[in-house]
């Protein structure tokens, strides 16, 4: 009797090396992504421009559509290795930029130089997931880069908060910066042996048939267009989001209208770099796509500001500000583990209601706190829960992308699922920037920040329910 071989995972001898490096990267992005939200508001006063505080969040969110369109074709046409690189080394040119920026106008450059290299990783290293782990290990592999949060949101905010009192903001660029450094020669040498060419993933199974998706819907896949053309759109994307993030400067009369022809311009250039019928929520991949923007938007709109509300209202410290970040991020990685492990039992559906419940339960409560009951540990453990709300739909959301995919569009669904993810969460933080400015709501900013974020998680129900499973 022939012994049946070992279940193929994440961790097998030919996938260590891409596990090892890739979950260094996202590593990475926790530590960045934690540690700048932390430290923002003592940023924007430093540098005299805290009308600017939301375009350092939109900003960079906008240009990474660039990066993710660029990633995503080149990926397309020639391997993610290049696009993975290229990603690391803009992120790693950003960071430097914003350590050192004079002002806070050079601050946000370095913001948007980083953005160009946020995304193209993002979209590299899903095309990366696609070429080296077959589809049953995709659950297990998204729930290791959730994992890859742990320590960051363990010890990244309150660790930036206490650089920036003990040392100086700059510290929480500069660091991460030497970290990059460190970490690309890391990840540069895992991947040297790794093949990531579009027929390189294993099955595990000796006796599998080429994926049959790939000849069943070789015609149906979505014409991506020239690059040229889809780098002009990403383009217009991208200047358009950072245009209605910088209409907060302008008075409400003449801002107002301008962010909301801002908005319309980014809606009809979105459509090419997006799945057909994606704004018309259409079942299956055009949801999936839908969803990732709504419910990023409301999330990262909201986060923008909990350590402002937390620092401005309650007078924390920016390491104790931090903590309500920490326990998000745990929420994130714990409930993203959940989903890895038992993800397909709960289903699309019932995993998209309880993201809901938690989400719209937190921003409720975190109202409360700014209207009626001045309670700040509400807004702690409601963010916590906003947390794993997030952590348990946002894997589920990269698996189905990628259940909906063939080798042949990988990339472009890859790279319109993050720019999905940008351009929401990079036009919601404008437009809650604009009415945390310009419309007060019952004469709090931060009432209209919630209430706004709360309105995107309704959104997102509709489309969220449409989904899908993934075809085992």
């Amino acid at each position: 009797m022939t012994e049946r071989a070992p279940a193929a995972t994440i961790w097998d001898a030919t996938r260590l090396g891409i596990t090892i490096g890739s979950v260094v990267l996202i590593f990475l992005a926790a530590i960045e992504a934690l540690a700048v939200t932390t430290v923002m508001p003592v940023v924007s006063v430093d540098l005299h421009g805290e009308a600017l505080y939301a375009v350092a969040f939109s900003g960079t969110l906008a240009t990474s559509v660039i990066g993710m369109v660029a990633a995503g074709t080149w990926s397309d046409r020639a391997g993610p290795r290049g696009a993975l690189y290229t990603a690391v080394a803009l992120f790693l040119a950003g960071l430097i930029v914003s350590g050192i920026a004079p002002d806070m106008h050079t601050f946000l450059v370095g913001r948007l130089i980083q953005g160009l290299g946020a995304g193209g990783q993002t979209v590299a290293l899903y095309v990366v997931v696609a070429r080296v782990y077959p589809p049953h290990l995709h659950g297990r592999i998204f729930a290791a880069y959730a994992a890859a949060w742990v320590v960051p949101s363990m010890i990244g905010p309150f660790l930036a908060g206490l650089v920036t009192e003990l040392l100086h903001w700059r510290w929480t660029f500069l660091g991460v910066a030497v970290l990059t450094a460190a970490a690309f020669v890391l990840v540069a040498r895992r991947l040297r042996d790794v093949s990531l060419e579009a027929d390189a993933v294993e099955t595990g199974d000796p006796d599998a048939v080429p994926d049959a998706r790939v000849a069943e819907t070789a015609n149906a896949a979505p014409a991506p267009g020239s690059f040229a053309a889809r780098m002009l759109l990403a383009v217009v994307v991208a200047v358009c989001a950072v245009g209605v993030g910088f209409t907060v400067e302008l008075p409400f009369p003449i801002g107002g209208p301008l962010a909301l022809v801002g908005i319309i311009v980014i809606g009809i250039a979105l459509l090419p770099l997006l799945p057909g019928r994606t704004l018309r929520a259409a079942p299956g991949l055009p949801s999936v796509v839908l969803t990732r923007g709504l419910i990023a938007g409301a999330f990262f709109a909201a986060e923008a500001y909990i350590p402002k509300l937390l620092m401005d209202e309650h007078d924390f410290s920016p390491s104790i500000a931090g903590l309500a970040l920490t326990l998000a991020a745990l929420g994130w990685s714990g409930a993203s583990a959940v989903q890895g492990r038992w993800g397909d039992r709960l289903g699309s559906r019932r995993i998209m209601l309880i993201t809901f419940t938690l989400l719209i339960s937190a921003l409720v409560g975190i109202l409360s706190v700014v209207l009626v009951w001045p309670a700040p540990w509400i807004v702690v453990v409601g963010w916590g829960l906003a947390g794993a709300g997030m952590g348990l739909l946002y894997p589920r959301l990269t698996v189905l992308t990628l259940a909906h995919s063939t080798t042949r569009d990988e990339g472009f669904n890859s790279s319109a699922l993050s720019i999905s993810d940008a351009t929401g969460s990079a036009l919601a933080v404008a437009v809650a920037g604009l009415g945390f400015v310009a419309l007060p709501l019952f004469g709090s900013g931060f009432a209209s920040v919630y209430a706004f974020a709360a309105a995107c998680t309704v959104a997102a129900l509709l489309p969220g329910l449409r989904m899908g499973d993934p075809v085992r």
